[in-house]
């Protein structure tokens, strides 16, 4: 499903107590907290900080100083911290399930919770998938292999269904180039990064080791050359976004004949598409060049590859040797994780990856109010508005351009906390002694799913996320944004808290998804959700110029030496955070209907406000972690969202008085306004 999401991420009932904030690492609980007396931390601000200087520490320091990451985590900050809520809320609802037994979502989890039966069985399980991998004569074979959807297989092509960019109403198959087996194209390419790939060469010898795979030593030298090769002919992230060049429609006849290397006759079979006449690639000038090194490579390592990938996806439901293995370079070495998560939480989470609405269902039914998704739509009512006055304002906007943004706007689909149908899993077999078949089946469940919906009308009541995720969508295609029941508790939601802290944090949040409509991306999308230019052409300039700058702003910061955000991919997600926080402040001063807003313990209605947005980016990484965020996510860092958001809006020079001098002072002239 093709959507921006909030993070990179039940509501309130007033028994709920309040807890200090730094404490939320340690708190194993599935009661949500509260923040402060009227919604927002005090004690987590250091004052000592100039607002104008450093808002995110002016704002966060305290809490920050004071937060330990736990050490089976890469980051900690609020959505971490509702992230272990959801997960502890979950770990329970599993608990139990297991105990009275015939539900699959206990089951399931049962079956990952048995160590003592995985580690009995040892490589068994495995054994038939590499056996498919040992039997492959040909790379015509090794096609077929990489076709087949129901296992841990990966394919140096991706395939997908989703609806259609240009015909919404409608699902296309949808391609892709892959590969590689490091987060991004600069782990092979950028010498700051060898470090990383020799360690990464030396995990591919230990798990072809742990398999019985011979040669394991040179094997894994043959691998890392070949995806080297994958990713110099891999486009970069941020090329990848642009929805206009990654839409390239071509026939099955013409996708060979495009990249004759590859057999995509058997690999489409072996997939179930062999009947599908029309595919919408998206890297498409990096398909003949990565069929050509995949036809130019000796079988046996291609055989390698495939087999490594194998055990690397399935190393998860393994003995702990695997398990092992696989943390130590992708948890410990890539993003610096200190120890591995326990079972149950890593049972959490794979069991809602198989099962998700079936959890969703317990999960909604004990921990979302009903009456919340009512507060919900009104204020979603009240950001739609400040939106509307906002796009009237627009002084660099036609006149003809606004007319086809209103329409967009009242076209909006607002999805809240869950789905109004709930998927069907009745026919995805579950057995308590057998995990790895249960995740083999899930996967090919789910693929199957998918398949069966490609001769039909696109299903737009369908979710892309789950209601226990603490995360929000927009999907452009469906022009919809969606709010998963998880996500709407404190702080980013709170019934009992002041109006300000309300619309700072989940007005933001929901005027983040809605500006996600008209970022650079998803602006190209009319109001059916359709991909067309429905702009003029002098306002898509001004457009593009002002996200140009906005683009400059943010590659200008340094968040660790030599490693700076990059403008470019997170630019969709820096103008929806832009966008939302206006549209919150904007909503703020309606409700007050001329009203003066009072303040509280000396904070302002307007300061109350930019607090509350940068309370919900609270939180710190660890240094790896952050290294690969800056590298391979469109989300800027968090303390990006909150400095490099307020310094291009007035009223928060006005709010904390910020002046010439202060390091995040922008001229007037220099401050970027959007929407």
């Amino acid at each position: 499903m093709k959507f921006s999401s909030l993070a990179l991420l039940t509501a309130l009932f007033a028994a709920w107590p309040s807890v200090a904030a730094e404490s939320l690492a340690q708190a194993d609980t599935t009661t949500a907290p509260r923040f402060g007396s009227w919604g927002f931390d005090l004690l987590g601000r250091d004052t000592a900080a100039k607002p104008g200087d450093d808002f995110f520490r002016f704002a966060n320091g305290t809490y920050v100083d004071r937060t330990e990451i736990p050490p089976d985590r890469v980051r900690f900050g609020v959505f971490d911290a509702l992230r272990k809520l959801s997960e502890e809320r979950v770990h329970a609802i599993l608990e139990e399930a297991a105990a009275k037994g015939g539900a699959k979502i206990g089951e399931f989890y049962k079956a990952y919770m048995d160590q003592a039966r995985i580690g009995a069985l040892g490589i068994v399980p495995l054994e038939a998938d590499l056996a498919g991998v040992r039997s492959a004569k040909t790379r015509e074979d090794i096609a077929a292999l990489m076709g087949d959807r129901s296992g841990f297989r990966r394919a140096i092509f991706n395939v997908g269904i989703d609806a259609d960019s240009k015909d919404p109403a409608r699902y296309a198959v949808e391609l892709s180039s892959d590969g590689m087996g490091l987060p991004d194209r600069d782990y092979y390419l950028k010498s700051s990064f060898a470090p990383i790939k020799e360690k990464y060469q030396a995990y591919i010898a230990e798990m072809l080791t742990l398999a019985a795979w011979p040669d394991p030593a040179a094997r894994a030298a043959e691998i890392v050359a070949f995806e080297s090769k994958m990713a110099e002919a891999s486009w970069e992230r941020a090329a990848l976004r642009d929805r206009d060049t990654t839409y390239n429609p071509m026939t099955e006849s013409e996708l060979q004949s495009t990249a004759a290397g590859f057999d995509f006759k058997r690999f489409f079979a072996a997939a179930d598409l062999g009947n599908v006449g029309r595919f919408v690639v998206a890297d498409n000038t990096a398909f003949p060049k990565k069929a050509a090194i995949f036809s130019s490579t000796p079988v046996e390592s291609l055989k390698a590859w495939l087999a490594f990938n194998i055990v690397d996806a399935a190393a998860p439901v393994l003995p702990e040797r695997f398990v092992t293995a696989r943390f130590e370079f992708r948890d410990k070495t890539l993003a610096g994780q200190p120890e591995l998560a326990p079972r149950w939480h890593r049972a959490v989470t794979a069991t809602d990856r198989a099962l998700g609405e079936d959890v969703g269902q317990e999960y909604v039914k004990q921990h979302f109010p009903p009456e919340f998704k009512r507060q919900m739509v009104g204020l979603v009512d009240n950001i739609k508005t400040a939106f509307g006055a906002r796009l009237e304002r627009l002084d660099w906007m036609s006149p003809a351009t606004k007319q086809r943004a209103r329409k967009k706007l009242a076209r909006f689909t607002v999805k809240i906390a869950y789905p109004d149908r709930w998927r069907d899993y009745n026919d995805l077999k579950v057995d308590p002694a057998d995990l790895y078949g249960n995740v083999k089946r899930a996967r090919s469940f789910d693929w199957h799913y998918r398949l069966a919906r490609l001769d039909k009308p696109v299903d737009r009541g369908e979710w892309g996320m789950t209601p226990q995720t603490v995360n929000a969508y927009y999907n452009a295609t469906l022009n919809e944004i969606v709010f998963p029941a998880a996500i709407l508790q404190p702080p980013f939601f709170d019934p009992q808290a002041d109006a300000a802290i309300n619309y700072g944090a989940i007005g933001g949040v929901i005027g983040h998804e809605l500006s996600h409509g008209f970022d650079d991306q998803g602006r190209k999308s009319d109001d059916t959700g359709r991909l067309n230019d429905w702009w003029t052409a002098e306002d898509a300039t001004k457009f593009d110029a002002r996200a140009k700058d906005l683009a400059g702003q943010y590659s200008a910061m340094e968040l660790l030496p030599g490693e700076n955000i990059n403008g470019q991919l997170t630019l969709g997600e820096n103008i929806g955070d832009l966008g939302g926080l206006n549209l919150a402040l904007e909503a703020f001063h309606i409700s007050l209907k001329g009203k003066p807003a009072p303040a509280l313990e000396g904070v302002t209605g307007d300061q109350r406000v930019f607090l509350a947005w940068a309370q919900v980016w609270r939180g710190k990484s660890r240094d790896e972690a952050l290294r690969q965020q800056l590298h391979t996510d469109p989300h800027s860092p968090i303390m990006a969202r909150v400095n490099g958001v307020v310094r291009n809006i007035d009223a928060w020079y006005q709010a904390f008085g910020v002046k010439p001098g202060d390091k995040l002072y922008l001229a007037p002239g220099d401050r970027v306004r959007i929407w």
